[in-house]
C-alpha cells in the first residue's frame, strides 16, 4: 500500500499520543502524594471506581466491576463518570487488551447512541483510546458508520464532532478500514471548510491518512468540493493548517502518479481534481515559496517541481 506503515510501530506511536499526557499527570500526582507513582489498588466497590479522586490503574477485577456498573446503571452521572474512568484506563496498553477480553468494547460502544451529548462524547473518547490497539479496531469498526453519521449530522465544532473525528483518525492510521469512509469524503471536505481551526486540523489529520493510500485516491479526487477550498493555500492561513493542506496535495499527487491515472480520467466539474490541478491552485502554491515560515517554504520547494 502507498505510505504503508508497520502496524506494530503505528500502534506504539498512537499509544504515545493517547497516553503520554495522562501518564505524566498520574505520575505527577503520585509524586505529590509521597512518591507512590502508578500502582494497582485492592478491590473496591463498583461505585468507588468512578470516584474522580481514584487515581490508580485499575486491575482486571476492578475493570470487570466498572463495566458491569456501566452496563447496568441508568444514572447519567454514573455512566459519564464510568466512561471517563474506562477511557483513562484504556490509555494503557495492558488495559486495552483486558477491556476487550472482558467484553468492554460493545458496552462502551452502545453508549454512543445515547441522546445525552456528554455521554456520547465520553463514549467516543473511550473508544478512541481503545482503538489504539489493532485487535480492538476489528471490534470497533462496526461503529464507524454511526460515528460518521454523528460527526456529519451533529452540531459543527461540538465536543461530540471532535471526539468522533479523533476516533475516525485513529481508525484510519492503517489502510484496513479506510474504505468504510469512502461515501463520507465529500462530507469531510464540507466540515473542513465550515469548521473552526481545531475542527479543520482534525479533519486534515484524517484526510492525510486517507491521502497516503492509493486505493483512496480516486475517491478523494472525485469528491465534490467547494472552490473556497483553495483559500486554505493562502499565505495568511495558520501554519498547522497550511502545512497539512500542502502535504495533502503532495500525497494525492504522489498516489495519482503512482497509480498511473490519466488526466483524462473522468472527474466531474466541481471535484477536488479540478481544484488541485487547476492553474489557480498552482499559482497559490508557487507564491508560497516566499512564505515567512521556513517549514512552509521547504515543503513548497519539494512540491513545485511536481506541479
Amino acid at each position: 500500500m502507498g505510505g504503508a506503515r508497520d502496524v506494530g510501530w503505528v500502534a506504539a506511536g498512537l499509544l504515545l499520543a493517547a497516553g503520554a499526557c495522562y501518564c505524566v499527570y498520574r505520575l505527577t500526582r503520585g509524586r505529590r502524594r509521597g512518591g507512590r507513582g502508578l500502582r494497582l489498588r485492592p478491590s473496591r466497590s463498583a461505585e468507588d471506581l468512578t470516584n474522580g479522586s481514584y487515581d490508580d490503574v485499575l486491575n482486571a477485577e476492578q475493570l470487570r466491576k466498572l463495566l458491569y456498573l456501566l452496563e447496568s446503571t441508568q444514572d447519567p452521572v454514573i455512566i459519564e463518570k464510568a466512561l471517563v474512568t474506562v477511557g483513562n484506563n484504556a490509555a494503557f496498553s495492558v488495559n486495552q487488551a483486558i477491556l476487550r477480553e472482558l467484553g468492554g468494547i460493545p458496552i462502551v460502544g452502545n453508549k454512543i447512541n445515547s441522546p445525552n451529548p456528554s455521554i456520547k462524547e465520553k463514549a467516543l473518547n473511550a473508544l478512541n483510546n481503545l482503538s489504539v490497539n489493532v485487535e480492538n479496531q476489528i471490534k470497533i469498526k462496526i461503529y464507524i458508520n454511526q460515528v460518521c453519521e454523528d460527526v456529519f449530522s451533529g452540531p459543527l465544532n461540538s465536543a461530540v464532532q471532535l471526539a468522533g473525528l479523533r476516533l475516525l483518525t485513529n481508525m484510519t492510521v492503517t489502510n484496513d478500514h479506510q474504505h468504510m469512509l469512502h461515501s463520507y469524503i465529500t462530507d469531510l471536505f464540507q466540515v473542513l471548510l465550515t469548521g473552526n481551526g481545531s475542527t479543520k486540523v482534525q479533519v486534515l489529520k484524517l484526510l492525510l491518512n486517507l491521502s497516503e493510500n492509493p486505493a483512496m485516491t480516486e475517491g478523494l479526487l472525485s469528491a465534490q468540493v467547494d472552490s473556497s477550498f483553495l483559500s486554505l493555500y493562502d499565505g495568511h492561513i495558520a501554519k498547522e493548517i497550511l502545512l497539512r493542506v500542502l502535504t495533502l496535495f503532495q500525497n494525492i499527487n504522489n498516489c495519482f502518479k503512482m497509480e498511473g491515472c490519466s488526466a483524462s480520467q473522468h472527474f466531474t466539474k466541481g471535484s477536488l481534481f479540478f481544484l488541485l490541478y487547476g492553474e489557480e491552485c498552482a499559482q497559490k502554491i508557487r507564491s508560497l515559496v516566499h512564505h515567512h515560515d521556513t517549514e512552509v517554504k521547504e515543503k513548497v520547494v519539494t512540491i513545485i517541481p511536481k506541479i
